[in-house]
């Protein structure tokens, strides 16, 4: 069977097939009904899940991804699964008899080994997709290659929605390029321009340019947007990706057989693979879509913490949390009879090492800390405080909320065991984030929630899971803006995260000198290594006076507490100011906030 041209999204419909008969048994008889299915494929296979082996429509899905695999090679025989049989475990306290799982994809043995360099079109690997189940379908496929052009018809839905959506064309009998993985639909945006012509310094009065808000006025004033440790603006990229969702793409996933639901299973799983890339994960199957950071260390804390820790356990933390890696800890303690134990920080915010140390032991389960702090911008040793808990037998969760947006991640690099991150703080929109973990560490954790696409087989006597990640994503889940973090983190490697980390450094250095010329004011959180994080406090202005003032001139800050109070009464304080740098801010915007304090404190402009 020939292929079809490369890049055009649409769907294969069978009109018509020789009699023929699979393995498994199941009869193809002459003049099938026609069904549709997406030919545009994405690296990850297929997005069809149907669970019955003898469905038409699988083998024809699995037949198309190997038609759009890249280099083709005949497929190996595969032993029936045998039928799980486990039921549901009662409790998840009670820890003996594991929940039955449907088959897992084989990992490889070395965790967090360095993936192999990848070719440019990388041949479909059904061992890699959660969603495949096992079928030979030869003799299915020797018939198709038997079918006549007037048999088999692709039915191309055009981009134009002006025109008719289903245009019918024959097969071409010359085989064409082979074609290019993507999803079915790309927003293409020109980040160039946010860069020098040598791809050096970042241009931020040009990537402004590329955030819709930024060009907003507040109190007739343009606005400074220095919030961006509570959450970043969206570029154009990802507001024209939502769109298109919505206009072209919306439908639930993993299940139907019509167009849109594989366009809108494409672009999810599409965006689950631009999480991987960008943190350097193992596979697709490690990598979790959850609402947020918040909801992800709770997954952990309910879903493996409660299985691993008991009476008598310890759990560190240090002393930089926010409250979401804070009071999940403190649930599960409460509940399990375990100890919560807080490594220290000197006088400039940074971890004490020596102490964090002696903390750990063989009691020690989990450690979690944060790879920079929200409130004072701490970046900690977390490389070296992954690698020292791991010595005492203990797993540890990076929280890389304040992190994602500012610096290369590499989770396999770093070695922790699970990492969590959320998708408003990346230029993403709300509501969505990531769990990462090695899917081996997550196919032995139990399901925190339960319902729909989590599961293989129910019945009322017993329930079998799905393998990671689905094991951990009930119910129908944040599609769109799935897609909206996936488009987000596209950008920002266009952007590249080193330019980035370049020009926030700078910008920090500067902010940092000129907040100092402000008389009375005061920086909190003065570590040697540092992410973009201004946090400060004015002698006789109340940090709600300071920045209610700065509103007023369009500059948008954060004044309280930043749901990290503990290391706010650290330093004897209940709130600071607290100023966030993105890669679209610019000197004049910290000239603007500086100029304001001065005002505001009677000296005008330093």
């Amino acid at each position: 069977m020939t292929t079809r041209e490369p890049n055009v999204p649409g769907e294969l419909s069978l009109v018509s097939l020789a009699p023929a008969t699979l393995t498994n048994g199941a009869s193809v008889p002459t003049g099938s009904p026609g069904v549709g299915l997406a030919a545009t494929r994405v690296p990850s296979g297929p997005t069809l899940p149907d669970l019955d082996p003898a469905s038409l429509t699988l083998a024809i899905s699995r037949y198309v991804n190997e038609l759009y695999a890249a280099p083709p090679s005949a497929p190996e025989p595969v032993a029936p699964a045998a039928a799980p049989s486990s039921p549901i475990a009662p409790s998840l306290d009670a820890a003996p008899a594991p929940i039955a799982s449907a088959p897992a994809p084989a990992q490889p043995s070395a965790p967090h080994a360095a993936p192999p360099s990848q070719p440019s079109q990388p041949a479909y690997d059904s061992a890699r997709n959660p969603f495949d189940v096992e079928l030979r379908f030869d003799s299915l496929a020797a018939a198709m290659q038997a079918a006549t052009p007037e048999v088999l018809r692709f039915a191309l839905l055009d981009q134009d929605p002006a025109l008719t959506p289903h245009t019918h064309a024959r097969r071409p009998q010359q085989p064409p390029p082979s074609p290019t993985f993507a999803p079915a639909t790309q927003i293409e945006t020109d980040t160039g321009l946010a860069l020098s012509p040598a791809g050096g310094p970042i241009d931020a009065h040009a990537l402004k340019r590329e955030f819709p808000i930024l060009s907003e006025r507040v109190h007739g004033l343009p606005l400074v947007w220095l919030d961006n440790a509570a959450t970043t603006q969206k570029p154009r990229a990802v507001i024209e990706r939502l769109k298109t969702f919505y206009e072209r793409e919306n439908s639930n996933i993993h299940r139907a057989a019509h167009a849109l639901a594989a366009r809108a299973t494409d672009a999810y799983e599409a965006a689950r693979e631009s999480v991987r890339r960008f943190l350097n994960a193992g596979s697709t199957r490690d990598v979790v879509f959850v609402r947020g950071t918040t909801e992800g260390i709770n997954l952990v804390a309910q879903s493996w913490g409660r299985r691993n820790v008991g009476a008598g356990d310890e759990i560190v933390l240090t002393h930089l949390e926010h409250h979401a890696n804070i009071v999940p800890w403190q649930m599960l303690c409460a509940e399990k009879g375990a100890k919560l134990r807080v490594a220290p920080v000197d006088d400039r915010g940074q971890i004490r090492l020596d102490e964090y140390e002696k903390l750990l032991n063989d009691r020690t389960k989990i450690v979690a800390l944060p790879q920079v702090s929200n409130a004072l911008g701490t970046i900690t040793p977390a490389r070296e405080m992954i690698a020292m808990a791991h010595r005492y037998g203990a797993k540890v969760l990076l929280d890389g909320a304040q992190s994602v947006s500012h610096m290369r991640q590499d989770v396999q690099q770093l070695g922790c065991d699970f990492f969590v991150c959320s998708g408003h703080k990346v230029f993403a929109p709300t509501g969505i984030g990531a769990v990462v973990a090695r899917a081996e560490l997550l196919d032995a954790t139990p399901p925190w929630q339960g319902g729909g696409n989590m599961i293989a087989d129910v019945t009322f006597e017993k329930t079998v899971f799905q393998p990671a990640p689905a094991r951990f994503e009930a119910g129908t889940g944040n599609i769109a803006d799935a897609v909206g973090f996936g488009a987000a983190l596209d950008w920002l490697s266009r952007l590249g995260i080193e330019n980035v980390e370049r020009h926030e450094h700078a910008l920090l250095e500067y902010g940092t000198a000129r907040l100092r010329t402000v008389p009375g004011l005061e920086i909190i959180g003065t570590a040697k290594e540092k992410a973009g994080v201004l946090s400060f406090v004015i002698e006789g202005h109340s940090t709600h006076e300071v920045s209610t003032y700065l509103d007023k001139h369009g500059i948008a800050v954060r004044g309280g507490h930043h749901c990290a109070q503990p290391i706010l009464r650290r330093f004897g304080l209940e709130s600071t100011v607290r100023a966030s740098l993105a890669p679209y801010n610019t000197q004049e915007d910290l000239d603007a906030l500086v100029d304001a304090l001065c005002e505001l404190v009677g000296r005008g402009s330093a």
